[in-house]
């Protein structure tokens, strides 16, 4: 049976222009896609042995946590979750079920589950064996506090990271620290701000610094601040959103890139997939990937003799092992100054998963796919290996964050 071919904005050349082939050091299992459409909209029906695949998007408006709120995604995911569900519902080896009987594939509705009690329970009442967590988790999420939900933990199957690693992991000022001490990861110099009670000190930073949200999402609330009139005035934007955490980070100068890093599966360990150069930044951050295209501003690194570049690869795993994460994370990079190390300095726990295929989305790719392309992988081979790594609701429940002491 052919493979069937989704298609990129750019051909893979273009996503990441090389002399020399990527070899990869572990070899991932292939993946055979198909023409075949296998979308399950209606009851459990008889048993199968295949995956019967529910995406999920964010419904439930996420909590304050440390007096902080992560802000809610408009649609919340629900593009990139459709994207995965069309995606894997043209392989045979994947059952898709969707709530609603037939879904048009250039809709973002009829796709996905929201990720409400009741909307989990009724893609677990059709027959669902796995869950695709595409949205923000916590603590209180019904993944992880509802008994009813909790029922079927032993036999169901979740793509994503544990809610109560999830809720610690998003404070990036928690997940920066926790490295930090560790003294075996390369990051920038940092300082924390809890609002109200710290007078920030905007006269004693070296200049120019970051000044971000310790629970943003994307470049949202992220900033370069070159003296201490902008510090001051974006610590009180942020503040005006109710951001009371707000990170003073050393401003890193030097090449920017981004690093996946896939989770153990079949045997293998954590993986990190080639690394992404990230350039044409905005005011010396890089845009967020709803503004301007991912492809018009990053691009694979391969066949580089800079040894920087696997420097940072194994160090991003390492991060990942240390963490104990169940589904790719993204780990933001950059040069302290040109021809410098990477230091870390963003770890992201759900990376967009953006991707072609659906009428309309030809130009869909996200930073995680792109490196997937240059190993010669399609968005459905990399969502094959995602789900392959999937994790039973019982074991995610049971995962801890590390403790910051």
């Amino acid at each position: 049976m052919g493979k069937l071919t989704l298609f990129f904005p750019k051909t893979i050349a273009q996503f990441c222009p090389s002399r020399k082939p990527y070899r990869p050091a572990i070899s991932f299992r292939p993946f055979q896609p198909s023409p075949m459409n296998r979308l399950a909209s209606s009851g459990p029906g008889r048993a199968r042995s295949i995956p019967r695949v529910a995406v999920l998007f964010q419904d439930i408006e996420p909590p304050t946590i440390d007096g902080s709120r992560k802000p809610r995604k408009p649609g919340g995911y629900r593009d990139s979750g459709s994207d995965v569900a069309y995606a894997l519902s043209q392989s045979p080896d994947v059952e898709v079920l969707t709530p609603s009987e037939d879904p048009a594939p250039a809709s973002d509705e009829g796709w996905c589950f929201p990720d409400s009690e009741e909307g989990i329970l009724e893609a677990i009442a059709k027959g669902a064996t796995h869950l695709w967590a595409n949205t923000i988790l916590f603590a209180s999420h019904p993944l992880q506090a509802s008994f009813r939900i909790g029922e079927h933990g032993q036999n169901l199957r979740v793509v994503g990271q544990g809610p109560l690693v999830v809720e610690k992991y998003d404070d990036k000022n928690f997940v920066n620290e926790l490295l930090r001490r560790q003294g075996t990861f390369t990051m920038p110099r940092a300082w924390t701000l809890n609002l109200p009670q710290d007078t920030p000190q905007c006269d004693l930073y070296t200049y120019p610094v970051v000044g971000k949200p310790a629970r943003g999402r994307g470049s949202h609330g992220v900033k370069v601040c070159r003296d201490a009139s902008s510090l001051t005035a974006h610590i009180q934007a942020l503040a005006d959103e109710g951001l009371n955490v707000v990170i003073i980070e050393q401003y890193l100068a030097g090449e920017e890139a981004t690093i996946t890093v896939m989770p153990p599966s079949d045997g293998n360990g954590y993986r990190a997939l080639p690394v992404v150069q990230r350039f044409n930044h905005d005011d010396g951050i890089a845009p967020y990937n709803g503004a301007v295209a991912v492809t018009a501003n990053s691009r694979a690194v391969l066949g580089s003799e800079d040894p920087a570049y696997a420097k940072v690869s194994r160090e991003c795993e390492r991060v990942a092992e240390f963490l104990g994460t169940t589904a790719p994370i993204r780990i933001d990079v950059r040069r302290f100054s040109e021809g410098s190390d990477f230091a870390l300095f963003d770890v992201n726990m759900k990376p967009n998963m953006t991707g072609p295929g659906r009428p309309g989305r030809d130009d869909q790719a996200s930073l995680t796919l792109m490196a997937a392309a240059a190993l010669g992988w399609d968005y459905g081979d990399l969502l094959a290996q995602i789900l392959a790594s999937a994790t039973t609701l019982d074991a995610l429940r049971e995962l801890k964050p590390r403790s910051a002491s």
